[in-house]
């Protein structure tokens, strides 16, 4: 009778123990699985911000994306001006933080906009709309409201290493057709391709100090869609282009009376015109 007492009282000693250990192993698993699936949304994060949504998406189904052409989109390119003076006069950590909070400004805008930030290379911001996402003909006021935003948000803006200096930027935008495609496999990058994004980088190197400099084309394009005021610049030799008709952005429209069309004037026409996109890559903007 002690005997089976005893191994009655063993086996439930096992029996709980089992039990105790079964318990630990799933919430253990459970912990882990939450840890796992924080860990995934910081990583869809990190990947949402290097590559578009739906580019995203697809590539971690294991899908090919296909490089794919679009007809008519504006692309901007801003620089700070003097960034080489302003650099030198600080430490590398300091220009690190300056910019850290000068993009950190321009993110913020961007996300108020349906417009797609490419990539930033040292003071260099580059940024479209109408792609991914077509929006008709809005991305050329997307980014004419980005840039005039981006102008606003250095007024009150300081370097923090050096206070008593005021920051300034160059913007050039321009309204064409552009190849859009992934290049790389470890570290893929969405990347643009044409002549439009070297037309862009132009505006941005030809323009001036505190202005926003933009081309016939996307001066075009706002006329016909309306909202903003732009003044002529005139006849501009550009680098690799000849002769261009520019123009400066002033600002929105309902501002400036003056910028509304005539009566029996009408609204140009506009289409973006097809261009070679076979061999300017967006990386072609380095060498202004």
């Amino acid at each position: 009778m002690m005997i089976h007492t005893t191994l009655g009282n063993l086996m439930d000693h096992i029996m709980n123990m089992l039990e105790s250990y079964a318990s630990t192993l799933e919430d253990e698993v459970a912990e882990r699985t939450k840890e796992l699936i924080e860990e995934k949304k910081k990583s869809d994060i990190l990947l949402y911000r290097m590559l578009p949504r739906q580019v995203a998406d697809r590539l971690k189904l294991g899908q090919s994306v296909e490089p794919e052409a679009y007809e008519c989109v504006t692309v901007f390119f801003s620089d700070v001006v003097s960034f080489t003076t302003i650099a030198s006069k600080g430490t590398p950590l300091q220009v690190v933080n300056l910019l850290n909070n000068l993009y950190t400004i321009f993110d913020s805008i961007i996300d108020e906009h349906d417009v797609y930030k490419v990539e930033t290379i040292g003071d260099a911001y580059l940024c479209v709309s109408g792609l991914p996402n077509r929006n008709g003909q809005e991305h050329v006021k997307e980014i004419s409201s980005m840039s005039l935003a981006f102008m606003k948000s250095l007024l009150g803006f300081r370097i923090p290493h050096l206070p008593n200096e005021i920051l300034n930027l160059r913007i050039g935008f321009h309204t064409g057709s552009v190849v859009a495609g992934v290049v790389g496999l470890s570290m893929p990058r969405y990347c643009l391709f044409g002549d439009t994004v070297n037309t862009a980088s132009r505006m941005e190197s030809n323009g001036k100090p505190g202005m926003i400099h933009i081309s016939a084309a996307a001066n075009n394009l706002l006329r016909e869609v309306g909202g903003y005021e732009t003044e002529p610049r005139g006849e501009v030799i550009i680098k690799g282009k000849g002769v261009m008709e520019t123009f400066w952005l002033l600002g929105p429209a309902s501002e400036n009376p003056s910028s509304q069309i005539e009566p029996g004037h009408s609204k140009p026409n506009v289409r973006c015109a097809p261009e070679d996109n076979s061999s300017l890559l967006s990386a072609e903007y380095k060498s202004k």
